[in-house]
């Protein structure tokens, strides 16, 4: 196939990755928090500044610096609307998290070893969002579509990085994929249960 058809594959993950947060995004504003995890926000929000480093300064790939670059003003309005000065444990626990998995094995062995660790990290991140919907008693906040998005976009990553070499970063992707999946199906469940749950109280109530 063409170099063209990888760059567009690699573009319109850049779409459907902005496309994710926007959704969840939208669902914060217009739904309200309940159900989101501090941690795994905060997490990808860091996660993010270290794939624009990677695009930039070792993929040499504009594509992979603009998938986090547009989606990093999104990512920070949710953690800030979760006040993570509020939540100092679910804080330091995505900063040791990132530390642990991307920055140690940076300095130990280098870019690739950073994006095996990323991968680490962009699966071990979803943990606190499964938690948190598991344990919420309102998931309204937390948007299955986001969810479902991103898993899409980690599939056009895979294509493009198996095309481009980047075996680590196809690993990671594949990681943060299956894991999406799962959130974003727990997260249907749980919002269906809701619904179910609502209307019987309403129908008892009357």
């Amino acid at each position: 196939m063409s170099p063209t058809f990888f760059a567009l594959i690699s573009w319109t993950a850049v779409g459907a990755g902005t496309l994710s947060m926007w959704a969840q995004f939208r669902r914060v504003t217009t739904q309200g928090i309940d159900g989101v995890s501090l941690a795994t926000w905060l997490m990808f929000s860091l996660l993010s500044g270290f794939w624009m480093a990677y695009g930039d300064l070792s993929a040499h790939s504009l594509a992979i610096f603009a998938g986090s670059a547009l989606a990093w003003p999104l990512q920070w309005f949710i953690v800030v609307r979760l006040k993570p000065w509020r939540r100092r444990r679910g804080s330091s626990q995505a900063l040791a998290l990132f530390v642990a998995t991307c920055v140690v094995p940076g300095l130990v062995g280098g870019w690739a070893w950073c994006v095996y660790g990323s991968g680490v990290a962009m699966t071990l991140l979803r943990v606190p969002q499964f938690v948190h919907l598991m344990r919420s008693r309102d998931t309204s906040g937390v948007s299955s579509a986001s969810w479902f998005i991103s898993a899409a976009t980690a599939t056009l990553w895979i294509v493009y990085y198996a095309h481009a070499h980047l075996g680590a970063a196809l690993v990671a992707s594949g990681f943060s994929g299956t894991a999406s999946v799962v959130i974003g199906t727990l997260a249907v469940r749980r919002h269906r249960q809701e619904q179910v749950d609502l209307v019987g109280a309403e129908a008892f109530a009357n």
